[in-house]
């Protein structure tokens, strides 16, 4: 037994992605690709990938929303967990690095089920709202611009039936949210919606240690 969580040396995270997750081939493939880019560390880990489909199985999500797509790594996972008539709304503002996302998705088969739309997030929410879909979708991850974390959170509650689950993605910012010195503009809003959810009581929620923190946020009502 331990009261702490362990530090993850590259050992141990080498064995953690060796026995505790299977990442099918195209997904190593767009993470292969993906990590040649600059922007490459954006890209959640395979582990929290194997973490998030087994909580979309878990869960029987069919109707899911992801703010936040970048070349499309956690969007091939969930539409790869989904039944054959689930649907995913993803919502990016890059064409450039979502024609990656698109490449991997028609490969792995799966690019009927992604419904990806080209605009600002909180404006393809609001039209989903306007749409009268409010309450009809079973799963949100979140990983996208940090300052705009709040309104998606928002958004994505309005959007989530009651006991759908919100993941919000790199929430302890590699610590930044510790250090108070740090009053950068993207660790100060983390910092504010951290403390909002652990007191809102329209949701139970954990934030956990996996990747760059990853809380978990269940819609009670």
């Amino acid at each position: 037994m331990a009261s702490t969580s362990l530090t993850l040396s590259p050992d141990i995270l080498d064995y953690v992605r060796s026995v505790g997750c299977r990442e099918p081939e195209i997904l190593a493939q767009l993470r292969r690709e993906t990590q040649t880019m600059t922007q490459g560390v954006m890209q959640i880990s395979p582990e929290q990938g194997a973490f998030m489909r087994l909580l979309i199985l878990l869960s029987g999500a069919k109707r899911c929303l992801e703010v936040g797509t970048f070349t499309g790594y956690s969007a091939l996972v969930t539409a790869q967990s989904l039944p054959e008539d689930g649907t995913l709304v993803c919502c990016d503002v890059s064409e450039e690095w979502t024609a990656i996302a698109q490449r991997y998705w028609r490969e792995a088969g799966v690019a009927d089920k992604i419904d990806l739309r080209i605009h600002p997030a909180v404006e393809t929410l609001d039209t989903l709202i306007a749409e009268g879909r409010s309450g009809t979708f079973d799963f949100a991850f979140i990983d996208a611009d940090k300052v705009s974390y709040d309104f998606y959170y928002e958004r994505c509650l309005t959007l989530l039936r009651p006991g759908g689950l919100i993941a919000v993605d790199n929430v302890l910012w590699g610590g930044a949210v510790t250090d108070l010195k740090d009053q950068s503009a993207d660790t100060v809003a983390l910092r504010a919606l951290n403390a909002k959810i652990a007191g809102d009581n329209r949701v139970d929620h954990c934030l956990t240690t996996i990747g760059d923190g990853l809380t978990l946020a269940r819609k009670r009502h």
